[in-house]
């Protein structure tokens, strides 16, 4: 560092933040500001080589290290440590867990990645509730790789609340369950709240979870921090340095041998690691020999992901010259740069990204280079990053050759992994199941590709199923709840609240059937989502013919969270139909967890089948969690389908999918409840929507026009609402918080509920939820300011023998 002031002391007078803890904090950690609307401040590693250019060996050597601890910690040549894998954190801790992993020694790695690669399926993915890009996905060429039952290390830079590390193990624990998982990070900034957490959710799963750091202390942050540091970034931004490039740009070619992965996207196995170490030598004679004479400071400048690869360059290119070697690499985090010496970003040079980024053209960002003194810079990249856009004007190359003499371009190939053998399908899957052999409804309403089990016993009591399903011991699509049948005076409920609502639910239907016309297809092909979506899906149906004399082919297919959607339905339909008329229907949406679910299924069927077209935006009814573009209404009412099971659903069941029933080229499976049928509601729903079309179609007409020239860009505001709701009640997972008034009543109906938050004031729209809570001896607790109408609580910590006023299970 240029000065021997902490490089928090900025940031620390003006917005009161304190790092407590035992006095290596300030030696491993700076403070910045940073455009993130969930956390302002920055936490700046000396020794990360992310943000601030350090000596690569002191960068790699902090890692090794603590590869060395945990090999200790296993037992060294221990049958444990023999078996263990490394997985790092996209993008600050890719380098970082490369090198524990080199420390441990015998250890293959793999880091998470937020850049899809064609090919290769996903074998895991969670969120990083705080970053600025949240979603990673783990894509090992061999899965296998995390199949094992040796230790997991799972390697962050930072270990601030850990609930990324806990979404990582709950994510991966669930396909592949171990009994052991080692967290090691540079510094464990847990609150005095969280420091049990980890520990409580090791008991939770089973496993022993233990934590190797350089550094323990807190984070004190003062009321309105976010708000303060909002408006400090405000007041001191200003333009990047942009200056005229007066520098050259060289292209050195590495030698990278063939083959040999570029980092730990795909997976980094012992046998690749001593092939690099092999070929280090020669690759960095090449670039030593580019340099110009007399270079005194030399920057390797990595990118984003690609931390390791110029970290061992700059490592070995430090042994053999005679100039100051640092390294650090380019970041996608936006962060205010103020040039004194009590704060860590001094300076910033912002450029257009340069390798086709998933989530779409943006700004990246190189720290602490300009007016650093670098005699020059060696900027090693990905050959998917080699683009025009790397090249050209005010592009990275040209930003560097601003504020340096002399630019080296190194070029490491991206590796791509061979694609997996896909199976032959089968010659021909079986037809649709239809009414009345299959469900009530008419055999042209719906085709079901679904198989039937209606022989199968799959029912489980509820109380039972919650606690399989919460201890990682089942699946929850592994069986069916017992159906719950309806009282009289709960039928008559959900007649009434039918009778009140089906005007504004003809509505719903006209107005995303109509965007659904205008925007996706003139014919489109309707496909349900099993079975909360089927009643949506054949009232749009009928709405085309109608409204349009249209006679629209509609089928129910299953997704499962977790699991994804049923491939071999996708198959029958691509076989019949072209892929981008297929729209994907559902009754609602809460979080936006089935919307995740159907992106992430849609992209690894187009991986692993090769067919493409299927377009994963799903049309809903209601979207009150803000998730879709295309919906009939963002209000969160009382939709009566939500009121009941399979009797408003045709009489089907939810879908289950179990290794034991479901084969290879079997559909996803659903029960027929034959027995049900004096109390089906089914017909009665759709008939009393229907017949209210006629009268709302001139209202149809001018909403659809308004919602097709006005903004419907989704803000997820209800997956914000549930992690706030999750925080504040101490509800670790968030698909225990169950938002909007149908998955409140679904919470209610299957599951073992803890308690039910109503906005202060919901009228009739919560009066079967305030009848099924009493029946259940569930509270119904009234909070302002509530996003949703309702919010059903499904409590984690669920044990058996607590009862409600019927006598049933719920939990404590």
């Amino acid at each position: 560092m240029r000065d021997m002031v902490w490089s928090g002391t900025w940031v620390a007078e003006r917005l009161g933040v304190e790092l407590v803890g035992d006095g290596k904090l300030t030696e491993l950690l700076g403070l910045a500001l940073r455009h993130n609307p969930k956390r302002a401040h920055l936490l700046v590693s000396h020794v990360l080589g992310k943000h601030v250019p350090q000596s690569p060996s002191v960068v790699y050597g902090h890692g090794f290290a603590l590869g060395r601890r945990v090999r200790e910690l296993l037992g060294a040549e221990s049958p444990e440590e023999s078996r263990a894998v490394v997985l790092g954190y996209a993008e600050t801790a890719t380098a970082l867990g490369h090198s524990v992993a080199d420390g441990l020694g015998h250890a293959p790695y793999l880091h998470s990645t937020r850049r899809p690669v064609e090919g290769v399926a996903r074998a895991g993915g969670f969120e990083e509730s705080h970053s600025h890009a949240t979603s990673h996905l783990l894509l090992p060429n061999d899965p296998a790789l995390l199949a094992g039952d040796g230790p997991l290390v799972l390697v962050d830079d930072e270990f601030s609340t850990g609930n990324t590390v806990r979404n990582t193990i709950r994510d991966l624990h669930g396909r592949y369950p171990r009994k052991r998982y080692v967290v090691v990070t540079l510094v464990d900034l847990r609150s005095a709240a969280d420091l049990g957490r980890l520990e409580e959710f090791g008991r939770e799963i089973g496993a022993r979870i233990d934590l190797v750091t350089l550094a323990t202390g807190t984070v004190r942050l003062p009321e309105g921090v976010l708000e303060k540091g909002q408006e400090l970034v405000a007041r001191h931004e200003s333009a990047p340095l942009d200056r005229e490039p007066h520098g050259t740009v060289t292209r050195v070619r590495l030698g990278w041998p063939r083959g040999l992965p570029d980092g730990g996207r795909h997976g980094f196995t012992p046998e690749h690691r001593a092939r690099l170490e092999r070929a280090l030598p020669a690759m960095t004679a090449r670039i030593a020999e580019a340099l110009p004479a007399g270079a005194r400071r030399v920057l390797v400048l990595g990118f984003e992901e690609l931390m390791y690869a110029p970290l061992r360059l700059a490592r070995e290119l430090e042994q053999v010259v005679a100039a100051e070697v640092r390294y650090s690499t380019t970041t996608r985090s936006p962060v205010l740069a103020i040039d004194d010496p009590g704060y860590a970003i001094r300076s910033r040079i912002v450029f257009p990204a340069h390798d086709d980024p998933a989530d779409g053209p943006g700004e990246r960002y190189a720290y602490n280079v300009a007016d650093a003194g670098f005699d020059a810079v060696v900027a090693v990249v990905d050959s998917r990053a080699d683009t025009p856009e790397l090249h050209a004007p005010g592009g990275l190359l040209d930003r560097l050759a601003a504020h340096t003499p002399y630019v080296l371009l190194a070029v490491v190939p991206s590796y791509v992994p061979e694609p997996p053998h896909v199976p032959e399908r089968p010659v021909m899957l079986p037809e649709p199941l239809r009414g009345p052999a299959f469900s009530s409804y008419a055999p042209d309403e719906v085709g079901w590709l679904l198989q039937d089990l209606s022989d199968v016993t799959l029912e489980a009591p509820t109380e039972e199923r919650e606690e399989a399903i919460q201890s990682g011991g089942a699946h929850y699509a592994e069986s069916l709840p017992v159906e719950y049948q309806p009282s009289e005076q709960y039928q008559e409920l959900f007649h009434t609240a039918l009778g009140a609502s089906a005007t504004r639910l003809a509505q719903a239907v006209g107005v995303v059937t109509e965007t659904v016309l205008a925007e996706r297809s003139p014919r489109p092909v309707l496909v349900s989502l099993a079975r909360a979506g089927t009643p949506v899906g054949v009232l749009m149906r009928r709405w085309a013919r109608h409204r349009h004399g249209l006679d629209l082919p509609h089928y129910a297919v299953s997704i499962v969270r977790g699991r994804g959607i049923d491939a071999n339905a996708l198959r029958w339909l691509a076989d019949r139909y072209d892929p981008s008329d297929v729209v994907f229907v559902d009754g609602w949406t809460g979080k936006g967890a089935i919307t995740r679910e159907l992106a992430e299924a849609i992209r690894e069927f187009e991986a692993s089948d090769g067919i493409t077209g299927f377009d994963p935006e799903i049309a809903v009814l209601a979207d009150p969690g803000s998730c879709t573009r295309t919906y009939g209404t963002r209000e969160d009412f009382l939709i009566p389908s939500a009121c009941l099971n399979s009797t408003v659903s045709g009489l089907i069941s939810r879908t289950v999918l179990r290794a034991d029933l479901v084969g290879t080229h079997d559909y996803h499976g659903a029960k027929f409840y034959r027995e049900l049928a004096g109390t089906d509601a089914s017909a009665a729903f759709l008939d009393a929507v229907s017949a209210r079309f006629a009268e709302v179609e001139e209202k149809v007409r001018a909403q659809t026009k308004e919602l097709l020239d006005g903004d419907r860009t989704p803000t997820w505001e209800g997956w914000a609402a549930v992690e706030r709701i999750s925080e504040e009640y101490g509800i670790r997972d968030v698909n225990l918080v169950k938002p909007g008034v149908g998955e409140t009543t679904r919470v209610l109906l299957r599951r073992v509920p803890w308690k039910v938050l109503a906005r202060a004031g919901a009228g009739a729209d919560l009066d079967h939820v305030r009848l099924l809570a009493g029946q259940r001896g569930v509270p119904v607790e009234e909070v302002e300011e509530l996003p949703y109408t309702c919010v059903g609580l499904i409590h984690p910590q669920y044990t058996r023998g607590a009862t409600g006023a019927d006598g049933r299970a719920v939990s404590v």
